[in-house]
């Protein structure tokens, strides 16, 4: 595992090597010039010890400054050029999380909570970023000292540089022993920032739901809960680290008095110079730093540890519907719009309350729907409508064989080219947080005013923007929180309309829509020499009634199928939910 790790961690540095070795090959120099500065101090006292003159202590002063000056500058650099390749590396995991995200179906995200993949997209990545700047760096820095620092404290003295020396197992010991449970600890943090960070989005999202049913005091009740969890595993954390730096810096400070105890004997008894026992309580104290460092390396890799292993559960995830290695390229000016199922079939994964599985969404669908030829799809609640809109556009990963456009299989057309063959209208029409013209231009952002205008037409939304405060330049607010359900249903419809699709999905996305203006927004799609292919499913039968046929729909089986006209003439479910709709009617 931790192989595969380091392999996954060299995979990240692999474009920028050759910045990396520049950094450490900083990194030897500097730790070269803080080898020779002792030596230089050790020169000086020794000679001025025998004739002490001022010019001579001038020039080692200046020789010190200008090499500390030289030491200074190329520690700088290398810092920057490892910190820059750090910031490089968490550029491309970003990129690289967001792209492998937008390929993933919908599915995946309603397995995945959102909190958890924005956590690992941020805090991950930054441990990451640290790990791959600070820690490279300490960690070379730690390398260069003990092999530049080492040899010249044995060849002073083997006796005292072992003495001294002598606890520093004793530290890599410690930190071993408790690498573990630094893992572990950090793992606990990570995942609890994801929780907490699902529930702050989630209540973002829903602050009018919030409100509304004056859940406040719940919320904050919830948020604190989730808080604690992450403040008592920060602490333990903490209370960890707090335990094992200071021990690592105490053993240190142990060997330096050892040295101190010892090396007065040695320079009483002539075994080595005062120059050499100065020299070598700064090599001591030189190791000191980087030792104790490592606590803190060991902490960032951990961190990065964890935070690779869950970038990866993300990476490594293939998304379940893609282009097939010999998928066909199909125009959106070639397709006529013919839309077919043949024993199209679906399950969701998953198991009921009794931990059966689920009964199929769609089972045995067969139909063929024309080129521009307006279907109605209709039926009670669970009947299988929206799961057979969401298989059109492949949303859904259906088998080969079953969904064809034109009389290819969906599942051998390219996705991008299969999508930009429809437009489709969710339930919930989701707009960003921007101006109404950017919203109706998302699917085609060329588009002029003149086309974003008449889409706006069509969707029967453009007397209402002509009304706001800045007309098309309106903000709408997140999710389009400013416009009510109905225009914000015909303001996603527009930016359907825009793409002139040939295909047109509207999956109760007009819902929110009167009977009266959904009914004229149908006449306009029917109309005209650009007609579509509509599939329209929606609980409004009075809208429904002026599409060329109608399928009515019930536990994944379409059920009948027709024009208006004929089902209502025959006993059946189509004639049971058109008189319930016609008594919904006379009540309201």
């Amino acid at each position: 595992m931790a192989q595969s790790r380091l392999k996954t961690l060299g995979g990240y540095l692999q474009p920028y090597w050759r910045q990396a070795l520049l950094g450490v090959m900083a990194l030897l120099i500097v730790n070269g010039l803080g080898v020779y500065i002792p030596l230089l101090i050790r020169e000086a006292i020794d000679q001025l010890q025998v004739a002490f003159q001022f010019g001579q202590v001038l020039r080692y002063v200046l020789l010190m400054l200008l090499l500390a000056s030289v030491m200074w500058g190329v520690r700088m650099y290398s810092r920057m050029v490892l910190f820059g390749v750090g910031r490089q590396v968490e550029f491309d995991l970003k990129q690289k999380l967001f792209t492998h995200l937008l390929r993933q179906e919908p599915a995946y995200f309603a397995a995945n909570t959102i909190g958890d993949l924005i956590n690992r997209a941020t805090s991950d990545v930054d441990n990451v970023r640290r790990l791959l700047g600070f820690a490279v760096l300490s960690l070379a820095n730690t390398v260069f000292a003990y092999g530049l620092t080492l040899p010249l404290m044995l060849a002073i003295s083997w006796r005292l540089s072992l003495l001294a020396l002598a606890i520093y197992p004793v530290m890599l010991i410690l930190v071993q022993l408790f690498s573990d449970k630094l893992r572990q600890q950090q793992n606990a943090v990570q995942e609890e920032l994801s929780n907490i960070s699902e529930l702050i989005q989630e209540d973002v999202s829903g602050i009018a739901l919030v409100k509304i049913y004056a859940q406040e005091d719940n919320e904050r009740r919830a948020f604190r809960q989730l808080n604690q969890q992450l403040l008592g595993v920060n602490l333990n954390l903490a209370r960890t680290r707090n335990t094992l730096f200071p021990i690592l810096q105490g053993l240190s400070g142990i060997s330096l008095l050892l040295l101190l105890w010892l090396g007065v004997g040695d320079i009483s008894r002539g075994r080595i110079s005062v120059g050499d026992f100065i020299a070598l309580l700064i090599y001591v104290e030189r190791l000191a730093f980087p030792t104790a460092l490592l606590g803190f390396t060991i902490t960032a890799y951990q961190r990065g540890e964890v935070s690779v292993d869950r970038i990866e559960t993300i990476l490594t995830v293939e998304p379940k519907i893609q282009d097939s290695p010999d998928a066909i390229a199909l125009r959106r000016d070639q397709v006529q719009g013919e839309v077919s199922a043949r024993g199209l079939s679906f399950t969701y994964p998953g198991c009921g309350a009794d931990g059966a599985p689920l009964p199929p969404a769609l089972n045995q669908v067969h139909f063929t729907i024309k080129p521009q030829e307006t279907v109605a799809i209709v039926g009670p609640i669970g009947s299988g409508k929206s799961t057979l809109a969401n298989a059109i556009p492949r949303l859904l990963d259906i088998a080969p064989g079953q969904l064809f456009i034109d009389g290819y299989d969906i599942t051998r057309l390219r996705l991008h080219d299969l999508r930009a063959a429809i437009a489709y209208v969710p339930q919930e029409s989701f707009l960003f947080s921007t101006t109404i013209n950017n919203n109706i231009r998302y699917g085609a952002p060329d588009a002029d005013d003149a086309a974003v205008i008449h889409a706006a037409k069509q969707a029967q939304i453009h007397p209402e923007i002509l009304n706001f405060p800045q007309q098309y330049e309106t903000i709408v607010g997140e999710r389009g929180i400013t416009l009510s359900g109905g225009q914000r249903q015909r303001t996603a419809l527009a930016r359907a309309l825009l793409v002139d699709a040939p295909i047109l999905i509207l999956d109760d996305a007009l819902s929110s829509v009167d009977n009266q203006t959904a009914t004229q927004i149908l006449h306009n799609l029917s109309e005209g020499t650009s007609r579509k292919t509509v599939i329209f499913i929606s609980h409004q039968l009075s809208a429904a009634a002026m599409a060329d046929r109608i399928f009515v729909m019930e536990q994944g089986v379409i059920v009948q199928m027709g024009r208006h006209e004929e089902l209502l003439a025959v006993p059946g479910p189509y004639q049971d939910l058109w008189s319930q709709n016609q008594l919904e009617e006379v009540l309201q």
